[in-house]
């Protein structure tokens, strides 16, 4: 474990993932965001999905293991999750052995809301390399509770309408705030700069139509953009490996993606 730090502010713990590979070889990175609502789970809950992560996309992750609601409220994640994606493309690479100009953000529900919104805020820093592409599952990435999948999923598929409220509530409790594109990406105005993303949909979940309607936003914005909509799955599957069939061959199926993404970069 390596704690990201400096003199400004709380240190940030991350937990490292490694492939094995030579010792001498510039890796890309894949900085990871857990899911959870911004209030539940960790580094400890996403294990097994980092860990297949680096081995099937050959890539160092980077879990990290962000300030979480209630206690500390918007923005405290994205600050955390920025910094340390600006840290692992610069001093950070280093001390990881990637390469700088490979560094992409990853993650999974409100996991995937700060990789978007990392990836967007982003683009106006031109101080460090731009991230090399963005892998967002089952994102969170609009506060809006009333798209047609809420309708359709809203109570029986594990993550429901009054799920997301508690979470919304607790994470950004300012209704104002959840326009800033730093909660909710599917509001940025422009999206143009943002890197190569691959996005991921379940079939039966509340979130799938802002997942949709995202990928629609960064085609139109010119954004190369890869969309995987998996049948039969709820919202949750990427961390039910062992427990849903079809999870791990899914897992699998995105990281080799994924790798073939950054290695185009």
């Amino acid at each position: 474990m390596l704690l990201f730090g400096d003199e400004d502010r709380e240190s940030v713990p991350v937990r490292i993932y490694r492939p094995l590979v030579q010792e001498d070889e510039l890796l890309p990175a894949i900085v990871y965001y857990h899911g959870g609502g911004w209030v539940l789970m960790g580094r400890d809950t996403h294990h097994a999905l980092c860990h297949l992560l680096c081995a099937e996309a050959r890539a160092v992750v980077v879990s990290v293991e962000y300030r979480r609601a209630p206690e500390f409220p918007f923005p405290a994640a994205w600050e955390d999750a920025f910094a340390v994606g600006a840290w692992v493309r610069s001093e950070g690479a280093a001390m990881l052995g990637v390469d700088p100009s490979k560094v992409a953000v990853a993650g999974d529900s409100a996991g995937g809301n700060l990789a978007a919104a990392v990836a967007v805020s982003a683009q106006a820093d031109d101080s460090l390399p731009p991230f090399a592409a963005q892998l967002l599952v089952y994102p969170v990435v609009d506060h809006r509770l009333d798209t047609p999948s809420y309708d359709r999923y809203s109570e029986g598929y594990l993550l429901t309408r009054a799920n997301m409220r508690w979470f919304w509530n607790n994470y950004c409790p300012d209704e104002q705030l959840r326009n800033d594109p730093r909660a909710s990406p599917l509001r940025a105005s422009d999206v143009s700069r943002v890197p190569a993303a691959l996005v991921v949909t379940a079939s039966a979940d509340v979130l799938r139509s802002e997942g949709e309607a995202y990928v629609e936003k960064l085609k139109a914005a010119g954004v190369a953009v890869r969309h995987h909509e998996f049948d039969r799955v709820i919202h949750g599957f990427a961390t039910m490996l062992g427990m849903i069939p079809e999870a791990e061959q899914n897992v699998r199926l995105l990281a080799s993606e994924f790798h073939a993404i950054l290695s185009r970069q």
